[in-house]
């Protein structure tokens, strides 16, 4: 059995109509989808093995997930807002809680292959991360989380460079390095805004984090200041998006295009995909959606 076929078959029992819904758009993907995903859980499964876990703590990890963004989800669509407002309640109740923080970044990683939306915009940064990326010297990754940026740029980039990730969260940390077997990367927890590095970035990651921040335009200052004068960088967000840990409600791409444009970054090349099938939002505003850009210095 393949690990698809097991993972879908756990949830299955415990969800028939998310299972339906996930069948539906694997079905839809190609065959190199398939391969990745295959050979994506596979090492997943030896981490987990090394962290004396398995598939099953990963299913039920994701399942809770799903609980907690359901549940997110109806208050957004009652309210129109996130239930928090501030990082410091988001800290307590999230990052410095090990339990929460733990399943919840599992929970996170598996959805990256099984949520087709995730894995879209995977794709688009590694199609094209080397074009931007080129024979930079020393790479930030901000909120590296499950590694799987970092495990990207470790595979395509062969010449000599440095790689420096920054997290607040000792779990996130924790669980990068068990899915990036790697001595290249200087890992730092701490807040982005502690950190001085010694040397100016050419290219700076930074997937899902400007939804966690009580101001976007800040925390892009912040990377502009530590990038080189020519730097590039990845960044994503999701809009309409409610979750245990997010803050920040963008509610269109115009919005995330416009913090850039007042932090001193300019868009080179950009990408959006849906949670759902078009015909699913064509009248609402509310679905899920995830943004990701290529970006440079003004």
């Amino acid at each position: 059995m393949g690990y698809y076929s097991y993972i879908i078959n756990k949830i299955e029992k415990e969800n028939p109509i998310h299972a339906k819904k996930l069948k539906n758009s694997y079905s839809e993907l190609d065959e190199a989808y398939k391969d990745k995903f295959e050979a994506f859980f596979q090492r997943y499964e030896r981490m987990l093995f090394q962290s004396k876990l398995n598939l099953d703590y990963a299913v039920s990890s994701y399942l809770r997930f799903c609980g907690d963004m359901l549940s997110e989800q109806m208050n957004f669509l009652r309210t129109g807002k996130y239930s928090n407002t501030s990082f410091e309640e988001v800290n307590k109740n999230v990052y410095d809680n090990p339990e929460v923080m733990n399943y919840h970044m599992h929970g996170l990683l598996v959805s990256q292959f099984l949520w087709t939306h995730h894995y879209q915009t995977f794709r688009f940064f590694t199609n094209r991360f080397k074009k931007y990326a080129g024979l930079s010297n020393n790479i930030l990754e901000v909120g590296g989380g499950h590694g799987l940026y970092t495990s990207e740029v470790l595979t395509q980039l062969q010449h000599d460079y440095t790689f420096d990730m920054v997290d607040i969260s000792a779990s996130s940390i924790a669980l990068s390095k068990s899915m990036v077997d790697s001595n290249r990367i200087n890992y730092h927890l701490q807040d982005i805004y502690a950190f001085n590095p010694r040397n100016k970035f050419d290219f700076i990651i930074m997937g899902e984090v400007l939804e966690h921040v009580e101001d976007p335009v800040a925390l892009m200052k912040k990377l502009n200041e530590m990038g080189a004068s020519d730097a590039k960088g990845f960044i994503t967000t999701p809009c309409n998006a409610p979750s245990i840990d997010h803050i920040y409600l963008f509610r269109n791409s115009e919005e995330v295009k416009e913090v850039m444009a007042a932090s001193g970054w300019r868009m080179v090349e950009d990408f959006e995909v849906y949670s759902e099938p078009k015909k699913a939002h064509k009248n609402s505003v509310s679905v899920p959606m995830i943004y990701a850009a290529f970006i440079q210095k003004k």
